[in-house]
């Protein structure tokens, strides 16, 4: 998957916890979402400057909100592509456990379909438009 398709895959998918992502789609959704913020941040810091502070901190503090359930949807897929429960990104909260998770996100998945569906690189992968 491309960085386009990965970053569309992103925010279409927001709210899938059921299937399956590829790394491909979770780095460069990754990659995409960095690049958006520092977009939207500079846009934010330059409208600091003329309206505040405040109205700042808020707009930046919306984006965040807009996507922290599709960046936490994209982790949970990623885990389910390794045939684990999506409770394991909990994970990423403690101390060291958190390289597991790491770990988990930089290795190549299960070959072949699982219980949370068809391998995402697979000829039997569906196709997520």
């Amino acid at each position: 998957m491309g960085f386009q398709d990965a970053v569309k895959s992103f925010f279409s998918r927001w709210s899938d916890f059921k299937t399956r992502s590829s790394r491909s789609e979770y780095w460069w959704s990754y990659l995409g979402i960095i690049l958006i913020a520092l977009v939207v941040g500079f846009v934010i810091g330059l409208l600091s400057a003329v309206l505040g502070e405040t109205i700042g901190s808020i707009l930046m503090g919306v984006f965040y909100l807009i996507i922290i359930v599709p960046s936490i949807a994209i982790g949970v897929r990623r885990l389910h592509d390794h045939d684990k429960s999506g409770w394991w990104y909990l994970l990423a909260l403690v101390p060291l456990a958190n390289f597991y998770i790491l770990y988990l996100f930089v290795t190549k998945g299960t070959d072949g379909p699982n219980r949370f569906g068809a391998d995402p690189l697979g000829s039997d992968a569906a196709v997520f438009n």
